[in-house]
């Protein structure tokens, strides 16, 4: 069985090809993600130095270094 499409006769095999390329052609080029993934750290170091903290005082920040350095002093007696 054919179709006429624009005054041409197209198979349905052509049809349905082109219906499954396009459907996951576009699909991969959708989901395959961006260029511009950010390295990610490979030690604590590097990993502090990339997340900034953002306090909206100074008694802010303090209190949020003083979390993180009681989390890595937990971090650190549970990996022991």
């Amino acid at each position: 069985m054919s179709y006429q499409l624009f005054g041409r006769t197209i198979k349905n095999e052509y049809l349905s090809l082109g219906v499954l390329t396009t459907a996951f052609g576009g699909a991969f080029l959708a989901t395959r993600g961006g260029s511009n993934a950010q390295a990610k750290p490979t030690n604590i170091q590097q990993a502090k130095e990339s997340v900034k903290v953002e306090a909206g005082s100074s008694e802010e920040e303090k209190f949020i270094q003083n979390f993180i350095a009681e989390a890595e002093k937990e971090g650190a007696a549970a990996a022991h």
